[in-house]
């Protein structure tokens, strides 16, 4: 189980990786800024950095805006996420997606 701390410093990269991310590449100095921003937030924690990459790309690569999660994810990658974990947080999130797209039983 996460901590609670966990829990917020994953919530927090997700809010500064999205906020970076736009529909157009970013320029030089704006990347400079996002990648510093997401650098002191995540404090050496490559894990989380990597878990909310694998998980952006996972969960939206069918959806209309999957290219700036993955520049988000490219920003956590240049941040220092763990490159490694990826794959795994990636497969992940293409469950909770399945998941999230099933239709309940109302019946």
């Amino acid at each position: 189980m996460r901590s609670s701390a966990d829990r917020l410093l994953f919530a927090e990269i997700a809010a500064i990786a999205g906020r970076h991310a736009r529909w157009r590449p970013l320029t030089a100095a704006e990347e400079a800024d996002a990648i510093d921003e997401l650098t002191k937030a995540a404090a050496g924690r490559a894990d989380i950095l990597a878990e909310y990459a694998g998980l952006a790309l996972g969960c939206h690569e069918h959806e209309i805006d999957a290219d700036r999660y993955q520049r988000a994810a490219e920003l956590c990658l240049k941040a220092g996420a763990d490159a490694t974990l990826i794959s795994r947080w990636i497969d992940e999130g293409r469950r909770r997606a399945a998941a999230a797209a099933v239709i309940p039983f109302s019946g």
